[in-house]
């Protein structure tokens, strides 16, 4: 079973997104359906949001 893990900003709200290594991304929402991204995709996403700040 995949670990979903959530931002640790995203406090108690409810709207979140989640991700799991290995697996993708989904809305904590609805959590049956993910998006998968692989490692690259995801290397190169978390380099924009961190250069963005």
């Amino acid at each position: 079973m995949a670990e979903w893990r959530r931002s640790a900003r995203s406090g108690n709200a409810g709207n979140c997104v989640e991700v799991a290594t290995g697996i993708g991304i989904r809305d904590s929402k609805a959590p049956a359906a993910h998006i998968e991204v692989g490692a690259v995709a995801w290397t190169a996403f978390l380099a924009n949001v961190t250069r963005e700040r």
